[in-house]
């Protein structure tokens, strides 16, 4: 090796080691976060879910309401490729119809696929009309069969006869929602509160203490049920649905709070802090302007981990009947049907619903666990 090969190679780590030295702090964290590939992918996940909540109407074969009953409880239909029809015609994707069968003994009616039958299927077909966005009207589709009226359920029926994909994908704009705005008001409770109690101290500290406490100590299932109680049965469904964040974030500020004012403590005698007030600041810009972006990366951290807590207690009310109820749509009004162990026995496809909870509560879980690893890069 000669003595220029030996000075190129020597500077490299020095360098990397100062790219890491003068890097900010929010590119350290991504750096970091980049690492973490199960979190990486948790969040490309989360990403899919809020697009799909996004253009639920588009992407949802059909309405949510809309329903046949000829196909009540009918079994999911399979994808297939490449077939022919009876007339020859060829179809690059398309799935089987159904043909009823009746039970001798039972003499009930169930639907089982035909393989005889074939209904072409392609993508951005028109279908049911909708107003997407609320701004303007359009009826494609991102999937569904070339021919209006012909049975599409790629998750099943249900009693109704309606598809459980589209009230599926339905439904994810509501139980997602429910967790973004109900952690965004608990959010802003959490550090007005935390922060006051850290920066105040005193009598102060001790009083909202003290109400955290006690709001930890009710039982959090019957707080629930008698909170809800308190909407009345007959209220308009988007009412219902403000009162269930209401409800929620009222509940879920207490550890954010708690994780607040832990920081506040340590931080209210740093110099940066003290310096703001010699200066002259007022509390409220101490808090918001100095003390809280200093520890933001463990906010939106606590953010993350708490999204699947309210998407899990918007499910777990509505799943008992005290949440949102029809017609509103939610992942926790879908499971609902499974209630009934006939209804399960018969059509298990009705747990689907419960599948897109699980998926989206362990990506946000280990989205937040990447986040909260991510959040002090120094660590090495």
């Amino acid at each position: 090796m000669t003595d220029q090969t030996v000075a190129t190679a020597i500077p490299q780590p020095r360098a990397a080691k100062n790219k890491t030295a003068s890097a900010g702090q929010w590119r350290l964290i991504w750096w970091r976060f980049c690492q973490h590939r199960v979190a990486l992918a948790s969040g490309v996940v989360i990403l899919l879910v809020y697009l799909v909540a996004a253009f639920a109407e588009f992407l949802a074969p059909t309405s949510e309401q809309a329903y046949d009953p000829r196909f009540t409880y009918a079994p999911p239909q399979q994808i297939r490729f490449a077939g022919y029809d009876a007339d020859g015609t060829f179809h690059p994707l398309y799935v089987n119809g159904y043909s009823a069968k009746i039970d001798p003994i039972a003499l009930n009616r169930t639907y089982v696929t035909d393989p005889s039958v074939i209904i072409p299927v392609g993508f951005f077909v028109r279908g049911e009309p909708y107003r997407f966005w609320g701004l303007f009207e359009t009826d494609r589709r991102f999937i569904g069969p070339l021919e209006q009226g012909q049975p599409f359920y790629l998750f099943g029926a249900d009693r109704l006869g309606r598809d459980v994909l589209s009230r599926t994908i339905h439904g994810t704009r509501i139980s997602m929602s429910v967790g973004l705005v109900g952690v965004t008001i608990s959010l802003i409770l959490g550090i007005f509160l935390g922060g006051i109690s850290g920066l105040y101290g005193g009598w102060v500290d001790d009083v909202i203490q003290r109400g955290i406490e006690l709001l930890k100590s009710i039982p959090t299932i019957p707080l629930w049920m008698g909170l809800a109680a308190a909407v009345p049965i007959s209220t308009d469904p988007v009412t219902v649905y403000l009162w269930i964040t209401i409800i929620l974030s009222l509940i879920g500020w207490t550890d954010m709070a708690r994780v607040v004012r832990g920081r506040f403590l340590s931080l209210k005698t740093e110099d940066f802090v003290i310096a703001a007030q010699l200066d002259g600041c007022s509390k409220m810009r101490i808090i918001w302007r100095h003390m809280v972006p200093s520890f933001m990366s463990h906010i939106i951290a606590s953010v993350t981990l708490a999204i699947p807590t309210m998407i899990l207690a918007e499910t777990a009310l509505s799943f008992l009947g005290i949440g949102l109820r029809p017609p509103v749509v939610s992942w926790g009004v879908l499971l609902q049907e499974a209630q009934n162990i006939l209804a399960v026995s018969s059509a298990p496809w009705l747990f689907l619903p419960g599948l897109a909870v699980i998926i989206t509560v362990l990506a946000l879980n280990f989205l937040g666990d990447g986040i909260r690893d991510a959040a002090d890069p120094y660590e090495y």
